[in-house]
């Protein structure tokens, strides 16, 4: 296994915090409902195979990916559990859903005809969920078009209409009226395709926000992605949260040094000095997917104290202030994502200076940071 300390920069996945996570999860809804485990972009920036792998151990019993590539990627991992590709596909894709025994979301009758024909070949039966939009405005079928598409697609040989789901575009948000106003819609979706002759057996609409809030909305499934991770939902850090932060992005102190009074600092010269101030050189940056828009505005931790950034991100490095941090020595573990001492960065703190959210702050992590993957007893 990689060690924490071969790195300069990385982020330390905490499965132990992925595996807790999944338990809260799967107790909140049950035994009897589906957990899917979403682990979509790279299981949001924090290693899909690991996540994948941890949470179905811990009470998840399905996988939800964005594309069918990151289905593959799962399968060729050795992961036999449903996987749900979310996303939409292109025909030419419909042979990797029955190679790899993939669950389709199906939106179009050309997609099911194909997918209809690759798996009568291989005399396989093909999985496939519909989407409904009632109300997201993005991918899915309007509520008056589910049951004809239903009609229209149940005929074809070699496929099975397993699932009908939507999404709730505000269920993280205080107020529940737009959801309830979503689930409603469901529901007489539900009913229509029901009277229309077409049994489904798993129904979905609770996201993490939902599962955690919103229980009358489980149904038959639920997808937790950011709840997973031990992030939050609405992006508002909860002191009394029982889910646990899985990911701490580390790096080192570089360089240390005293700049004089009147030194400009980095690109643009968008900082100066106006006393003798001693910095800390951090090597990491937006290439590694640490946003620019923390210049001048974001902080890390060093030695439990925290060191303002001064400067400009750039693609591979920054400056911090450490005045007034006592004895910080070069390769001083620095803490950009997590905790240090008495103090933490989370990730919605750190969403915030770049003006976005928990979400983006993890998935923008990039390849070259490596993943390095722990489990605390605790």
């Amino acid at each position: 296994m990689i060690k924490s300390n071969t790195f300069t920069t990385l982020a330390e996945i905490d499965l132990t915090a992925v595996s807790h996570n999944t338990r809260l999860l799967k107790t909140r809804i049950g035994p009897e409902v589906k957990l899917f485990a979403v682990v979509k972009a790279n299981g949001y920036g924090h290693g899909a195979v690991e996540v994948a792998r941890t949470a179905l151990q811990h009470g998840a019993s399905r996988l939800a990916v964005a594309r069918a590539a990151e289905g593959v990627e799962l399968r060729r991992a050795g992961l036999d559990a449903p996987i749900l590709v979310m996303g939409y596909h292109i025909p030419a894709e419909a042979g990797l859903f029955v190679d790899y025994d993939l669950t389709a979301t199906v939106n179009t009758a050309v997609f099911a005809q194909t997918l209809s024909s690759f798996a009568t070949a291989q005399n396989k039966t093909a999985a496939v969920h519909v989407k409904v939009d009632t109300g997201m405005g993005r991918y899915g079928l309007l509520p008056d078009e589910v049951a004809p598409f239903l009609d229209e697609i149940s005929p074809l040989p070699h496929l099975d209409i397993e699932g009908l789901y939507t999404h709730f575009a505000v269920a993280d948000e205080a107020d529940k009226s737009y959801t309830r106003r979503q689930f409603a819609i469901f529901q007489d979706v539900l009913a229509q395709v029901e009277a229309a002759g077409h049994t489904i057996r798993l129904r979905h609409t609770a996201n993490s926000a939902a599962a955690l809030e919103l229980p009358e909305m489980q149904l038959d499934g639920v997808r937790a992605g950011i709840a997973l991770y031990g992030l939050e939902p609405n992006n508002i850090v909860n002191p009394n949260s029982p889910l646990r932060p899985a990911l701490t992005l580390k790096s080192h102190v570089a360089r240390l040094r005293t700049l004089p009074a009147g030194s400009s600092v980095s690109y643009g010269r968008t900082y100066t000095t106006t006393r003798p101030t001693p910095v800390a050189l951090i090597p990491i940056g937006y290439g590694d997917g640490y946003h620019r828009l923390h210049s001048n505005r974001g902080c890390v931790l060093i030695r439990g104290q925290r060191a303002p950034i001064i400067g400009r991100v750039c693609m591979d490095q920054f400056v911090v202030d450490v005045t007034g941090i006592k004895g910080v020595r070069q390769d001083d573990e620095v803490i950009l994502i997590g905790a240090q001492g008495n103090e933490r960065l989370s990730a919605e703190e750190v969403s915030q200076w770049a003006e976005t959210i928990n979400y983006e702050v993890t998935t923008s992590l990039l390849p070259r940071v490596p993943r390095v993957f722990i489990a605390y007893q605790r």
